[in-house]
């Protein structure tokens, strides 16, 4: 069997329960509900064979600037036959001249540094637990008026403008929020996630108040299972595994910058939304 006897086609939501038996191969903990709100808010394309979906890929956009390329994956019977690429050139067509950023597994970084790709950081991810703590002081439930003020914000800290992403969030997630000087100086998000529930994005101008929205939501939460992706360079590792969420795994942040990206931040993102969005 030969490569180019497969498909690579768009990506339909009729496509989802293969996509999550494939997730669930690679072992990871992802829910239909994942996937469904992934493929809402991106474009994609599967690789099919004798109507089997065997690969599948996801381009999230935000806006016209920059876009993750997300849901990667690979069915374990076919990889070796350059499916991977052939699903990665699909994705950088939908994509086109936008800045482009991913998170990758050691497997598949040669691939990526191929297409022009490098690395930015690692990500590092935290899971455990909540304890029981007291809720932090100077920390708020955001209201729907605050949602503009949080997309702002994100727009600082990520350099691109994710409304769309934030909207849903805000639909099935619960944001806490720092006021000052009359405006929003940082937030976190809480959702389910997998076997429970997830902390990101956090956004906040240094690692104190990072910490302190972290603490708002594992303190609504005790004895629940909390997920955090952040990176090695927020420093915020060491402090999650002090509170009881152990590191159980890296990836390597890579991106592909266009002729356009602009890397200054002038807020900083401590969690990220998770490994698919950024």
């Amino acid at each position: 069997m030969q490569t180019r006897q497969i498909e690579i086609a768009a990506f339909r939501p009729d496509h989802l329960d293969a996509a999550l038996a494939l997730s669930r191969q690679a072992g990871w903990p992802h829910r239909v509900e994942e996937w469904q709100m992934a493929l809402s808010l991106s474009e994609g394309m599967v690789a099919i064979e004798d109507n089997r979906v065997v690969g599948t890929v996801l381009v999230t956009p935000y806006k016209q600037d920059c876009a993750t390329i997300n849901m990667v994956i690979v069915d374990e019977t076919m990889r070796g036959r350059g499916l991977g690429r052939s699903l990665m050139d699909a994705a950088l067509q939908i994509a086109g001249d936008r800045s482009l950023r991913l998170v990758a597994t050691t497997a598949g970084l040669p691939l990526y540094q191929k297409l022009g790709f490098h690395e930015t950081g690692t990500v590092l991810q935290h899971q455990g637990l909540a304890g029981d703590i007291p809720a932090p002081a100077g920390t708020d439930v955001a209201t729907a008026d605050d949602l503009r003020a949080i997309m702002a914000l994100d727009h600082l800290a990520f350099g691109a403008d994710r409304e769309d992403l934030l909207s849903y969030l805000a639909k099935v997630g619960e944001f806490a929020v720092i006021r000052r000087d009359g405006g929003v100086s940082g937030f976190a998000c809480l959702r389910a996630f997998g076997r429970g529930e997830v902390i990101g994005p956090v956004v906040a101008a240094d690692i104190e108040d990072a910490m302190k929205l972290i603490e708002h939501h594992i303190a609504r939460r005790p004895g629940h299972f909390l997920r955090v992706d952040t990176t090695a360079k927020t420093g915020l590792s060491p402090w999650l595994a002090d509170h009881g969420f152990v590191h159980v795994g890296g990836a390597i942040a890579m991106i592909k910058p266009s002729a356009h990206h602009a890397a200054a931040r002038a807020a900083t993102t401590f969690a990220l939304a998770s490994q698919a969005f950024g």
